[in-house]
């Protein structure tokens, strides 16, 4: 059976709408996942525009981790600290903005649309050992060191 990332509110490939954009709603959209690997003991969710322009490294816009493995997905705007619909204990990491939780769409102006990848990560552990003043490469290398496997859904957002 696969892994699969799918979301209530767009297809993969699909243009989002204003709400998702970080100087307007900026709200992170619903996702939903299938069954993981066995084995699995908690999730992270990721988001990343690898069409930003940083000369390669793109830029991480969400960071969450230590989801329990019960969970089948997140509901809208669960990204939103100090008010998101996360589950207790989940971590959210700074932001490529250096602050926490979910960092809506910002592509500049002009720009082609720009890729966002979100990426659920089956993990090995209820909670990746990151240091609190890690940056989003440190983050996404300790949690790769415990992925047992990953799904992703990508949409497209375009600032005019």
């Amino acid at each position: 059976m696969s892994f699969i990332l799918t979301s209530p509110e767009f297809k993969d490939g699909d243009l989002l709408d204003v709400s998702y954009q970080a100087d307007k709603e900026n709200q992170s959209p619903a996702l939903n996942w299938t069954e993981p690997p066995a084995g699995t003991k908690s999730f992270a969710v990721a988001m990343h525009d690898p069409d930003a322009p940083t000369g390669g490294a793109g830029w991480w816009h969400w960071f969450a981790v230590g989801i329990p493995a019960s969970f089948r997905g997140l509901e809208r705007n669960a990204g939103k600290v100090g008010g998101g619909n996360l589950p207790e204990g989940v971590r959210q990491l700074p932001n490529d903005c250096s602050d926490l939780g979910y960092m809506g769409c910002y592509p500049p102006v002009g720009d082609p649309p720009h890729r966002y990848i979100f990426t659920v990560y089956a993990l090995d552990c209820e909670m990746p050992e990151i240091p609190e003043n890690a940056t989003t490469g440190m983050a996404g290398f300790v949690i790769h060191s415990h992925v047992l496997g990953k799904a992703q859904l990508t949409a497209r957002y375009q600032r005019t």
